[in-house]
């Protein structure tokens, strides 16, 4: 692995780049930064270009001005893209880092050859969850970065005493984030549309991957999204809430090369 700051206009942003091959761009979720996907980067490095990037306000990326939304992140990625001489990709993102996926779906389709979502999802916010969210933002402003990814984060992985290593490594993380981050974060997913037009009308390949027990993208919710792609690959992670990538390493690691391999080569590989 190599790292590297790249500048985009007046904001640097960090990126993570392994192995070399087809460029595979993966994009971490809210409250996370690129390390998120260190094992599936590492696993996927001797067969693809792997790049990573820290999405801006989070880990060493710079916090983009304003209230930007998901189209801006997917601009900003667009050119930095573009400035390492990547004309097409396949990009996997998690959560958040999925609706920038769909959003740079969306607007620049010609760049991508396939895409993921993560533990994602292509609906808008409904009003309780706009509520759940601006209610979020309220505690963030009384209490600060950390304490809210305090009481957050736990309820994101199925079992939090098994994953008790793993949730400790995010607030650690997590004690480096600004308020004014997480807050632009909530703001752009408040306000971003629906975009399950852009699987319905793709005649790419489209990855889902659900977890089980997840409460940020419920299950029946993820699944009844999956239909409307012309090409679908759907895995579900049995053991896993929202967290899959750490809960279930490994079959993350199959599903995400078995995705990979089938999108270029257009052979089906299952995963047991």
């Amino acid at each position: 692995m190599i790292t590297k700051h790249i500048q985009v206009g007046n904001v640097s942003i960090f990126c993570r780049v392994y192995g070399k091959g087809f460029p595979v761009v993966m994009l971490h979720g809210f409250g996370e930064d690129g390390a998120i996907w260190e094992e599936q980067a590492q696993s996927l490095s001797g067969d693809y270009l792997v790049i990573v990037p820290d999405l801006p306000g989070s880990g060493k990326s710079d916090l983009l001005k304003g209230d930007p939304g998901m189209d801006d992140f997917a601009r900003l990625l667009h050119e930095m893209l573009l400035s390492e001489k990547i004309s097409t990709c396949i990009m996997i993102g998690h959560s958040m880092g999925g609706y920038i996926t769909l959003a740079f779906a969306e607007l620049f389709p010609g760049l991508l050859h396939s895409f993921g979502l993560f533990h994602s999802s292509a609906y808008a916010d409904q009003p309780e969850k706009i509520t759940q969210r601006e209610k979020a933002i309220e505690f963030i402003d009384s209490n600060g970065a950390a304490a809210f990814l305090k009481t957050s984060i736990p309820g994101m992985f199925r079992d939090p005493k098994v994953s008790e290593l793993e949730i400790n490594n995010l607030l650690k993380k997590g004690s480096l984030f600004t308020p004014g981050a997480l807050k632009q974060y909530y703001r752009a997913m408040i306000n971003r549309p629906d975009r399950t037009n852009i699987i319905k009308n793709s005649s790419k390949r489209v990855l889902f991957v659900l977890g089980q027990h997840d409460k940020a993208v419920p299950f029946i919710q993820g699944l009844e999204q999956t239909h409307l792609a012309s090409c679908t690959y759907i895995y579900v992670l049995r053991q896993s809430a929202h967290m899959g990538m750490r809960e279930e390493t490994v079959k993350s690691n199959e599903i995400l090369s078995a995705f990979l391999r089938s999108a270029l080569n257009g052979v089906i590989i299952e995963v047991q």
